[in-house]
């Protein structure tokens, strides 16, 4: 992480952000399932002598999501269901977790994330509550896949609230719904996880690159949770993480019926990112990448910088944000070190909405770093506290 003598972060190794990273984003999804900290240890540990490997980092990852998974099953078979399933829900994580910084994918790359969405789902099946219900949202002839995990209601009438919650540059919808998404359901609001085009299954199977028109799939994922009777059509809201920095605003900039924005982390001009990376990779530099640079290609549909640098030209924040007009959060770390604070502050200032919170976390406090990951569990209190404030009948 950040490199600063008394930055308390933990940073299990020291040399390299995006591993540390990495396993960072497995130790801050225990609150919610997604791993054991003493098994995420373990992998840590195995990966010492390998730094920078990310073949060995996939096939580490691998192995304990294949002994969870054998467990899992075996717990199933029994009938112990809630118990296999907590196993399954883990073994998931840790495939997506290995397999996100391995681009090309490969034969044994798509087999482990088949195998992680596969293992989600069924423990989405066992698990009881939160119920965790298998969705594809129509889109342009086809559709993207997505999990509604459905809001506890005890002791509330009428329809329900619903967040529509897209990744990042390289997190996945399974990935998500550790994330903070069983708070929000117990809190009784729906949650619609979604793979956008370039994330998860839209990517890698159904061959959707990235674009910047977030809005196109925005709205069918509007217009699939107004249409259910259970839920709220004047209370549905957007949500996003890292790169969802953009695509939240995007969404609500140009569909105005969601009735609040949510960016987790903030973006402003990701061609202007992209452009600095590249020249501090060009110069031997070591800029602060949660996946190999390559990576950005291949959600593109790229083969080269020039090419990625020409597609990212419209992921751009200027005179859009300036259309929001629904209540619009932002959280971000005041160490992050992907996008300026300051950047940060010039996309809050251009937001349209009169109703707009601008939430730093500091390093005294944790949640310092990108997206919270340095403190996920304050991150998830201070969003989910404002939705449930905001989205009140």
């Amino acid at each position: 992480m950040a490199e600063h003598a008394e930055d308390p972060s933990f940073r299990f190794f020291p040399q390299d952000y995006r591993w540390s990273h990495g396993l960072l984003g497995a130790l801050n999804s225990a609150p919610w399932g997604g791993s054991e900290i003493g098994e995420v240890n373990r992998v840590g540990q195995a990966l010492r002598g390998s730094l920078g490997d990310d073949l060995a980092w996939f096939r580490a990852w691998a192995a304990a999501a294949v002994r969870l998974e054998t467990a899992g099953r075996a717990r199933l078979a029994e009938g112990h269901k809630r118990s296999g399933a907590q196993y399954l829900f883990r073994s998931a994580n840790y495939y997506q977790i290995g397999e996100r910084f391995l681009t090309p994918k490969t034969e044994e790359s798509n087999a482990a994330y088949r195998r992680a969405v596969a293992n989600f789902r069924d423990a989405a099946a066992n698990i009881g509550r939160p119920h965790i219900e298998p969705v594809e949202i129509p889109y342009e002839g086809t559709s993207l896949p997505g999990y509604l995990v459905h809001p506890d209601r005890a002791g509330q009438s009428g329809r329900a609230p619903a967040m529509v919650f897209f990744d990042g540059l390289d997190i996945t919808k399974e990935i998500q719904y550790f994330k903070g998404a069983p708070e929000l359901a117990a809190r009784g609001i729906a949650v619609l996880l979604v793979d956008g085009p370039g994330n998860g299954e839209a990517i890698r199977f159904r061959g959707l690159p990235l674009h910047h028109e977030t809005e196109r799939y925005a709205t069918p994922a509007y217009e699939f949770l107004a249409a259910r009777p259970d839920i709220d059509p004047r209370r549905i809201g957007v949500m996003a993480i890292s790169l969802g920095g953009y695509y939240a605003p995007r969404a609500a900039a140009f569909e105005p019926r969601f009735a609040c924005c949510f960016a987790w982390g903030a973006q402003w001009d990701y061609h202007a990112i992209w452009r600095r990376r590249f020249e501090a990779l060009a110069a031997k530099g070591n800029p602060a990448l949660s996946v190999p640079a390559h990576h950005i290609f291949w959600v593109l549909g790229v083969q080269d910088q020039a090419e990625a640098l020409a597609k990212l030209e419209n992921f751009k924040l200027d005179g859009v944000v300036e259309r929001i007009e629904c209540p619009f959060l932002l959280l971000h770390g005041a160490g992050d070190e992907q996008i300026p604070l300051e950047e940060a502050q010039l996309c809050f200032d251009k937001v349209g909405s009169r109703q707009k919170t601008f939430r730093v976390f500091t390093r005294e406090e944790g949640g310092f770093h990108h997206c919270q990951i340095d403190n996920l569990s304050i991150g998830v209190a201070a969003f989910a506290d404002w939705l449930e404030d905001v989205l009140r009948p």
